[in-house]
C-alpha cells in the first residue's frame, strides 16, 4: 500500500492538503519533522499515515486525556487499530491495553507526556518496536510558548533511552519563531525538514465588537444563527455560570464547562455538546484542547483571552469542516485587568523555578500587549494575527470585521492636544506618571476624593474635556497610543507617558486623526428586535441534507461517537449534491474511506434513494 492508496482507503480523500504529503514523505523517508499547520489543515494525518506504512508502532504524545480518546475513536472508524493509555482508566484495562500492544494489535497508540516518565511505561516501550514517535501541541515543550509543560522537557529523555532512536515528528499550530527553534533544541529534532503551511484560515471571518451588553450581545447572536453549533469562552466561572442561565432562559440549548465543576458533569456536558445533544458550549479555556468537533460555526470570546496564540487557537476550533464560520471577540477594557490578573496569580505550572515563572510571568505580559493591540486596531485583523506568526499578508483580507466595516476618519487634533497637555502637567507633577483613570478623571473634572487628595483639581487643564464621555476618552486614547503619541509604561502599577511624537502635537501643530466606524443610524422608536437572518437555502425542515444529518445522529448515539466522526458536515453536504447511488459512487464522495463504506454505506444510500422517490421534480 502507498501513501495515496491509504489516504484513500482510510480517509477516504484523493488528494492532500497543502504541506500533508512533504510532512509524510519525510516521515516515510526517515526523516525528522517540524510541522506548524493551523487548525483544521489536517495535521493528524501527516503522522496517522505513516503509521500504518512504517514497520512497528506509533507513539503520539498528547497532552489531554479528550484528544486521545476522540482521535482513537476515528481511527477506529477509519480502520486503523489504535488505543491510548490515560490516568483515567482502570488499571485492568490498562493492562489489557498494554498486553495487546506487546502482540503487535495497534499501529498507533496515544501516551499523555507525564507517562513518559514513568518506569512502567518505559519497560513497554523497550520491549516495543517504535518506529515513530508524533508530539502532538509540541509548543508546550517551550518556554516561549503559550502553553509550556515542564512534562514536556522529558520527551528527549524519554527517546535516549529507547534501543533505537524512532523518528520524530514535531506537530503544533501556534508558533512563533522563538518556539519554533525551542522545539527543535528541545526535543533534539536531527536536521528535520521543517514547514509552515501558513497560518491562515480563508473560511474564518474575525471581528472585535464593543457592546455595552455583552450578554444580550451573545444571546442574539445565537438566535439569529438557528440550528448553529457554537462556543462562548468566558474569562471566569462566574461568568459562565451567569451566561449560560440567560441563554437558557431564552430557550437556547447550551451548557457549561469550566474546572470547578464535578468531573462527571464535565465529561456529560462535554459529551451533550459534541454529540450534538446541546447546540452551545459556555467554557472557560479549560475546555476545547482536543476537541475534535468539526462542525462549529462559531466562536464568540465574551472576555479577551491572554494572548493570541491562545486567541487564535480557540477560534480556530470554528470551521474545521472548512465550512465558512465567525470568530468574534467581545472586547471591554476590564478585559485587561481580568487577563493581567490571571497572569500574576498562575499557578498552572507549580514545578517551575522561580527564574522560569519570571521569565514565563514576563513573555506573558509581552503577549498580553499585543492581544491589546489587536482588539483595538482598525487595520486588518487577520493581517495581524498573521503577520504575529511570522507571515506576511497583503493588508486587507476582505473577510474580516475591519476589513468589511464602514470606517470613516476623524479629526482629533484639539482633543489629542488636550490630552497630551494634561498628560504632560501629571508626568511634569508626578515623574512616576499616573494611570490612565487618574488622567481621565482629571480632564473630565471629576470631584471624586483620589482626585481632589492629589491636587488634579488644581492644574490648569482640570475639567477641560468635562463633556467628553468617558467612553469617547478611551477612543481617543486607544488611537493616540496605537500611533505613539501617549505610552503605556510600568508593571505592576501601568501609568501613561508621553510619547517622542508628543511634541509634534503640542507645540508644531501636527494634524492627528483616528480611524472609527460610521456610526449606525439609529432605528426608529417603535422598532422592536431586529428581524432574525433569513435561513439558507436548504435549510427547510424535510431537506435531504437534514435526513443525512438525522441519519448521522442516530449511528453516532447507537455507537455513542461524536457525529462527526462518522461523517463530516462537509462529507454530508457532498452527498446531498452529488446524491450517490451506488458504493462505487459513494466512495468518491469526499471523507468516505473504506471502512465507512462498509460500515454505513447502504443506510446511507437507503436515505438518498428514499428522498430521491419521493422528490422525482430534484
Amino acid at each position: 500500500m502507498d501513501k495515496y492508496t491509504a489516504l484513500k482507503t482510510y480517509f477516504g480523500h484523493t488528494a492532500f492538503r497543502p504541506g500533508q504529503e512533504a510532512v509524510i514523505d519525510a516521515l516515510l523517508a526517515g526523516r525528522d519533522v517540524l510541522a506548524v499547520m493551523p487548525t483544521g489543515a489536517g495535521k493528524s494525518a501527516c503522522y496517522q499515515i505513516p503509521a500504518v506504512l512504517r514497520r512497528g508502532v506509533t507513539l503520539v504524545v498528547s497532552p489531554l486525556i479528550s484528544l486521545m480518546q476522540d482521535q482513537v475513536a476515528a481511527l477506529r472508524e477509519a480502520g486503523i487499530p489504535a488505543a491510548c493509555i490515560h490516568s483515567g482508566q482502570a488499571e485492568e484495562t490498562c493492562r489489557e491495553i498494554v498486553s495487546s500492544a506487546l502482540d503487535g494489535a495497534f499501529r498507533i497508540l496515544y501516551v499523555a507526556p507525564e507517562r513518559l516518565e514513568t518506569d512502567s511505561f518505559l519497560h513497554l516501550a523497550l520491549r516495543l518496536d517504535v518506529g515513530l514517535v508524533a508530539v502532538d501541541e509540541a509548543h508546550c515543550v517551550s518556554q516561549w510558548g503559550q502553553d509550556f509543560r515542564p512534562s514536556y522537557l522529558k520527551i528527549a529523555d524519554f527517546l535516549a533511552r529507547l534501543p533505537r532512536r524512532p523518528v520524530v515528528g514535531a506537530f503544533t499550530a501556534t508558533a512563533t519563531e522563538q518556539v519554533k527553534a525551542d522545539i527543535a533544541a528541545l526535543l533534539g529534532l536531527r536536521d528535520p525538514l521543517t514547514l509552515t503551511t501558513g497560518f491562515d484560515r480563508p473560511n474564518l471571518y474575525f471581528a472585535v465588537a464593543r457592546p455595552r451588553d455583552k450578554e444580550r450581545y451573545v444571546e442574539e447572536y445565537i438566535l439569529d444563527h438557528p440550528g448553529k453549533s457554537g462556543i462562548v469562552y468566558c474569562a471566569t466561572r462566574k461568568s459562565v455560570e451567569s451566561l449560560c442561565r440567560q441563554l437558557r432562559a431564552a430557550g437556547i440549548p447550551a451548557t457549561r464547562y469550566h474546572a470547578g465543576l464535578e468531573t462527571g458533569e464535565r465529561q456529560k456536558n462535554q459529551e451533550d455538546f459534541v454529540y450534538d445533544r446541546r447546540r452551545v458550549m459556555v467554557a472557560t479555556n479549560a475546555f476545547g484542547m482536543g476537541i475534535d468537533k468539526s462542525n462549529v460555526s462559531f466562536v464568540l470570546h465574551y472576555n479577551m483571552p491572554k494572548n493570541l496564540e491562545n486567541y487564535y487557537q480557540e477560534a480556530g476550533r470554528a470551521g474545521r469542516d472548512g465550512e465558512k464560520a465567525e470568530c468574534i471577540l467581545l472586547f471591554s477594557l476590564g478585559d485587561v485587568q481580568t487577563a493581567r490578573y490571571f497572569i500574576d496569580n498562575n499557578t498552572d505550572n507549580e514545578d517551575l523555578t522561580p527564574a522560569q515563572a519570571g521569565t514565563v510571568r514576563a513573555r506573558e505580559l509581552e503577549r498580553l500587549d499585543r492581544m491589546v493591540a489587536y482588539c483595538k486596531t482598525t487595520r486588518c485583523l487577520r493581517g495581524m494575527l498573521l503577520e504575529y506568526f511570522g507571515e506576511h499578508h497583503p493588508g486587507k483580507c476582505g473577510n474580516c470585521g475591519n476589513c468589511c466595516g464602514d470606517f470613516v476618519e476623524t479629526d482629533i487634533t484639539t482633543e489629542a492636544q488636550k490630552i497630551l497637555s494634561g498628560l504632560a502637567r501629571i508626568q511634569k507633577r508626578w515623574p512616576g506618571g499616573l494611570g490612565v483613570v487618574a488622567l481621565v478623571q482629571m480632564l473630565r473634572g471629576s470631584r471624586d476624593k483620589n482626585t481632589l487628595n492629589r491636587g488634579l483639581d488644581r492644574l490648569p487643564t482640570y475639567g477641560i474635556m468635562k463633556d467628553t464621555p468617558p467612553a469617547r476618552m478611551r477612543q481617543y486614547l486607544d488611537a493616540l497610543e496605537e500611533q505613539g503619541y501617549v505610552v503605556p509604561a510600568g508593571d505592576e502599577y501601568p501609568v501613561l507617558r508621553l510619547g517622542a511624537p508628543a511634541g509634534e502635537v503640542l507645540f508644531r501643530g501636527r494634524t492627528v486623526t483616528m480611524t472609527e466606524r460610521r456610526p449606525a443610524p439609529r432605528p426608529a422608536p417603535s422598532a422592536g428586535r431586529p428581524a432574525r437572518r433569513p435561513q439558507p437555502a436548504g435549510a427547510d425542515a424535510d431537506s435531504l441534507l437534514d435526513r443525512l444529518k438525522a441519519l448521522r445522529n442516530q449511528l453516532a448515539q447507537r455507537q455513542h461517537l461524536p457525529a462527526y466522526v462518522i461523517f463530516t458536515n462537509a462529507s454530508l453536504t457532498e452527498m446531498a449534491e452529488k446524491r450517490p447511488r451506488t458504493t462505487g459512487d459513494f466512495l468518491r464522495i469526499s471523507g468516505v474511506g473504506d471502512a465507512r463504506a462498509r460500515r454505513y454505506g447502504m443506510e446511507f444510500l437507503r436515505v438518498i434513494a428514499e428522498y430521491q422517490r419521493e422528490h422525482p421534480e430534484e
